[in-house]
Parts: C-alpha cells; structure tokens; sequence
C-alpha cells in the first residue's frame, strides 16, 4: 500500500478489464477514492468487491452515463481530482468501403466520450483548485501500421485534442496528458471481456499473445496493462505536477521500429 495519491477521488472508464481494471486496483493501492465504469455489470461488482472500489454499469457511449459516473463520485466522496477516459475498443473503417455507421460509432466510441467526460469533470475539478485528466490514446495515432485506419485517425485527433485541452484548463489548475500505449497484452485483442471465453482459455490466450508481443519491441517482452497504470499513476500524482498537454508512449520503443519488422531471435 502506498499513498501517492492518498485523498485523491478518481474516475475510471472501461474499468472492468485490461487497463482500467489495472489502473483501479493500483490507484485503490495508492490510496485513492476510486469510482469506475464499464458495461459487464459481473466484472465489475467483482472488481469492486475486491478492491473497495464503486462500480457503476455505464456505458461511454452515453453522456447520460458519463455524468452519472462522475456525479457517483462527487456525491459519494465529495469531489473529483483525477479523471482516467481509457475505455474504447476496436473500430472497423476500411479508407474504400468505410459506413456512415462505422464513422459514426467509431467517433463516439473514441473521441466523443472522453471530450463530454472532460466537459463534466471540469466543474468539479475547479471547485476543488485544479485536478488531472488523462485520455488514453495510442501509438497508432503516431504512425502507420498499428491499428484500424479509423482508429488511427481518431486517436490522432483525441491526442491533439487533449494537448489544446490542457492549454486552455491549465489557468484553472486542471492537467490535460494524453497516454499513447503499444500493443499491449489485453483481453482487446480478441475483442475485450464481452467475449465469453471456456476455463482456461483466457490464460492461454493471454500466453500466446504475450509471446508474440514479445518480438515486436526492442526490449523483447510484452507490454502489460500495469505498465499503463503506472504511467497514469505518474501522470496523476504529485510526481506529475509540471506535466501538462504531453503524450506519453510507453510502447518499449515499438514506433522507433521499422514498421512491424520482428524483433530478432
């Protein structure tokens, strides 16, 4: 147990797997007031019953859901100090065959959620002399060959976005950073915790998606969803107190590589 974020009242998105379940036992561990989201009500409950953390069934796609999650920890706790926007998901837009619908959803999923999250904090946080917000983006807004061309392209504009963000709050005492992850070793490769998986077979999945993780860094091991939570921890804490308007990859020099040319043996 530690204390570095000791009285802080965080909120969480896409709480219940990967990341965001990493990042709420973590900041649980480190002392905060944790209130976190996400659509597997199972999961979720699970996650809080073992933490201490509150869970609230929402889903980012709702501003109605968003405000709810934010207002649970205002009533509950009496304020927000940290906001973690790291819920999305995969995105399927082909630059030839792209839907209307495929835009459409993939904006909302991506971009519009963690922008009306931020409108929502921002109150809160004034009221309370500044606070921290961190949108999870990723390498696949930084160069080619790392995701979905939709998503590419919205996680972009969701890391620009959150640099302009933090030039116009940082007057109020409010952070804006941006998190771009690798390929990191979570249940979104095979389409998150909605998908229901036999005993046993999440921990094979997990084992042989690490192992292929492994060759395409530099440092020849897997990126896990920890390694992101501490980067938010970081980001979030004390620590992070000049850091304002960055983007922090942690993808173990992944974009330094050429394109997804394996790591040598």
């Amino acid at each position: 147990m530690g204390d570095r974020l000791k009285d802080k009242i965080a909120v969480i998105s896409g709480g219940t797997s990967g990341i965001g379940e990493a990042t709420v036992e973590l900041f649980i561990n480190e002392g905060a007031q944790v209130v976190f989201s996400g659509r597997t009500e199972g999961k979720g409950n699970a996650l809080a019953e073992r933490t201490g953390a509150t869970y609230v069934k929402a889903d980012i796609m709702s501003e109605d859901d968003i405000k709810a999650t934010i207002d649970t920890a205002v009533e509950k706790f009496g304020g927000l100090d940290i906001l973690f926007n790291n819920a999305g998901g995969n995105t399927y837009g082909p630059v030839d065959s792209v839907t209307e619908e495929a835009v459409s959803y993939a904006w909302k999923l991506l971009f519009n959620s963690a922008v009306l999250s931020t409108k929502h904090a921002i109150p809160h946080m004034e009221k309370r002399g500044g606070g921290c917000i961190i949108n999870n983006s990723s390498i696949a807004g930084i160069r080619d060959s790392q995701g979905d061309l939709m998503y590419s392209a919205i996680k972009a504009g969701l890391t620009h976005y959150s640099k302009l963000a933090g030039t116009r709050l940082g007057p109020k005492g409010i952070r804006v950073n941006v998190i771009s992850p690798g390929a990191i070793a979570t249940p979104i490769f095979w389409g998150s915790n909605q998908v229901e998986l036999a005993e046993g077979e999440y921990e094979e999945k997990m084992q042989k998606l690490q192992r292929n993780l492994s060759r395409v860094t530099p440092l020849g091991i897997p990126g896990v969803a920890l390694d992101i939570a501490y980067g938010a921890l970081y980001l979030a804490s004390e620590e992070g107190r000049f850091i304002n308007s960055h983007d922090l990859i942690i993808d173990g020099g992944r974009t330094s590589m050429f394109l997804d040319k394996p790591r040598e043996k």
